[in-house]
Formats: structure tokens, sequence, C-alpha cells
């Protein structure tokens, strides 16, 4: 089973529910409240994703369930970080599965991530070779260091077990494999 909520950024709303001790969420900024206008998380959106009854705010959640050919899985994954969350999700994979990495080396390696809007492309040090940022410079790509990545906790099948791994991101909190399949 993978797991996953949004309550959005730092603190949520700001407002804690009476009675309750819960902060409510502030997924209001998954919709476009100005058309044009960057989100949070720097996305910017248009009229259709406006606030109006009915409808679903964007949402970037990916808990993603991988399984191998005899349909056991082979992995579990999920990360908090807005709409950097698809890419943190699919660098995972693709290091396990392209890059065959164990799933510890998988979730910690470092990340980069582009959404096409600012033409930023945000990285961690050492997750691109020094010249790379070079030839992205040179075809209109700007290049800028990134420390706030969400965290990804993931179980994966590692010598037939299933084993719980943290993002080293994230120093509180912990991945954990409940139970076992028999």
């Amino acid at each position: 089973m993978a797991v996953t909520y949004t309550i959005n950024t730092l603190f949520d709303a700001g407002v804690i529910a009476p009675g309750t001790g819960f902060f409510l969420n502030n997924e209001m900024d998954d919709f476009t409240a100005k058309a044009d206008v960057a989100n949070t998380y720097g996305l910017v959106q248009s009229e259709a994703n406006s606030i109006e009854p009915g409808k679903q705010p964007l949402s970037s959640m990916a808990p993603t369930i991988l399984v191998d050919a005899n349909q056991d899985v082979y992995l579990v994954t999920g990360s908090p970080g807005g709409s950097t969350i698809p890419t943190t999700v699919f660098q995972i994979v693709s290091n396990l599965v392209d890059f065959e990495m164990e799933l510890t080396n998988a979730v910690n390696q470092p990340r980069i991530h582009y959404q096409g809007s600012p033409n930023i492309i945000l990285t961690e040090p050492f997750a691109l070779p020094a010249d790379s940022y070079v030839g992205l410079w040179d075809y209109g790509y700007r290049v800028a260091p990134f420390i706030n990545w969400g965290a990804a906790m993931s179980i994966g099948r590692e010598d037939g077990r299933l084993q719980p791994v943290k993002d080293r991101r994230r120093p509180q909190g912990e991945a954990r494999a409940i139970a076992d399949e028999p």
C-alpha cells in the first residue's frame, strides 16, 4: 500500500481547526488564484484551473507501486515536494530500473528538476556533470542549486524481502515495511 497526503507548504494554511489541534491544508494554492501568476511552487497556470465549485485542484501527488514480472511488489514510493514530486519519483524508478541501483542508492542520488516555467533547471550538488551546466546554458536553460527537495520514503524488494529506505534529505521520520508478503 502507498499512502500520500497533501498539506502543501510548511504550517499549511497557518490555521488550526478549533478543538482539533490539526492544521488546515492550503491546497487552494493548487488552483489558479490569478491566471499567469506563479503559485508557491513556481507553477504558472491558466484560467482552466481557476477556483470554481465542483473542480478538483491540480496535484503532483504520485504514490507509486511497481511490481516485477511475477506481480510481486518491487517498489512502493512517494514523496512530498509540490512540483518536484513527479521528477523525484521518476528518478527513483529510473535509478532502480534503468541503472539497476540498490534501493538506498536509488533514493539518495542527487536530483534534478525542470518544470518548463520558469526556465530554470534545479539541481542538487553533483547531480549533473560539470560540462552539462555549460551545455544547458548554451541552449538557453538556466541552472540553479536547490536544497528544498521532498524526501521520498520507499519500500523495495531486496534479497527477497521488503526493505524500508529513508531519504537522507529528511533526518526525521522513517520508512517501514509493516508486514512482508508471505
